[in-house]
């Protein structure tokens, strides 16, 4: 069972939970020692004395902030628990905003957040809850190992799920940042509809375990055939970069090439509501109502109408009459 890396309490308002911090993923990279090159002999890293050479026990390290050329000031870690807001020791929500109005790039590390306890359940459920039918997320901050982090706070099926968060100043700005931006819309017409409907045949669910660490799967081959004497085979070159005059053409065949896989189900619902749906069923179930001929058409047929009423009147006229009317 998982150990939390940190304890403390959620604080909203006049409401406290306690809870542990608890990692959401792992690493499943493969790690080398360090070696001298032509020996078995590993490589560490030693924390020495930089003036003596002489090692150094970790108990013996202190931090120390340089205010000056070889002078610090030393700063013990129970002074920066006691100077840390709410002692180091609560998540304390501050606002609830859309989930979706926060950029991804603001996103970092995900952690559980679980009750300390059983009796703490019930005010947790009561936060998960509420923060899952509002469809918002708390906004936070608290301080780990001496450092505080702005998180979200946000609901899933039966936990809580904690998400540190750059802060805005450690956001770079892309257009000052990048070399290289587009200045203007760079497709349109027909090159920019080929690349949706590129996009629309590769459409598919979000299935995570669709996907996995190919890479990872090669370094492990690579070291068992170099354990078993084996050959390795190289991997194919990257691609080549595609030029403006071939664009066409590579978006055709790309399109081409993912009609030729099996189509994946979205698994999207309609977004029209039941008693919307409710109504267009009713609605197809009703007699198809007489349609109203259009306005020319009843024009005509109301001129047609004069006219027969005229030529009845003039067959009751005597001649005298007609040659009358007619003058």
């Amino acid at each position: 069972m998982a150990r939390a890396i940190w304890t403390g309490v959620v604080s909203l308002g006049l409401v406290s939970v306690p809870v542990g911090l608890y990692s959401a993923t792992e690493d499943h990279t493969v790690h080398f020692h360090q070696l001298q090159h032509g020996t078995a002999d590993r490589i560490r890293n030693r924390r020495v004395n930089e003036r003596t050479g002489d090692e150094v026990n970790t108990g013996e390290i202190v931090k120390g902030y340089e205010v000056g050329e070889g002078e610090y000031v030393i700063v013990e870690p129970e002074e920066l628990d006691e100077i840390a807001p709410g002692r180091s020791q609560t998540i304390d929500i501050t606002d609830f905003v859309d989930l979706d109005e926060i950029e991804p790039v603001y996103f970092d590390r995900t952690y559980y957040l679980a009750p300390r306890g059983e009796e703490y359940t019930k005010v947790y459920e009561l936060l998960r809850a509420a923060l899952a039918q509002s469809n918002r997320v708390g906004v936070a901050t608290f301080v780990m190992r001496g450092k505080q982090y702005l998180t979200a706070l946000r609901a899933e099926d039966k936990v809580l799920v904690l998400q540190t968060l750059h802060w805005a100043d450690e956001v770079r700005d892309p257009r000052k940042e990048l070399p290289e931006l587009p200045s203007g819309r760079a497709s349109k017409g027909k090159e920019l509809d080929m690349a949706l409907q590129l996009i629309d045949s590769l459409e598919g669910p979000w299935d995570p375990s669709r996907y996995r660490d190919t890479y990872q799967e090669k370094v492990r081959e690579l070291v068992k055939a170099k354990a078993e004497g084996q050959e390795v085979t190289a991997a194919e070159e990257a691609p080549a970069a595609t030029n403006v005059v071939d664009l066409m053409q590579a978006l055709q065949g790309s399109i081409d090439q993912a009609r030729g896989r099996p189509r994946k189900s979205t698994g999207r619902k309609s977004k029209q509501s039941e008693p919307a749906r409710k109504k267009a069923r009713k609605a197809s179930e009703k007699p198809a109502a007489r349609k109203a001929p259009p306005k020319a058409s009843r024009a005509s047929a109301a001129s047609r109408a004069q006219r027969a009423a005229g030529k009845g009147e003039l067959r009751q006229l005597s001649k005298a009459e007609l040659y009358q009317r007619g003058h």
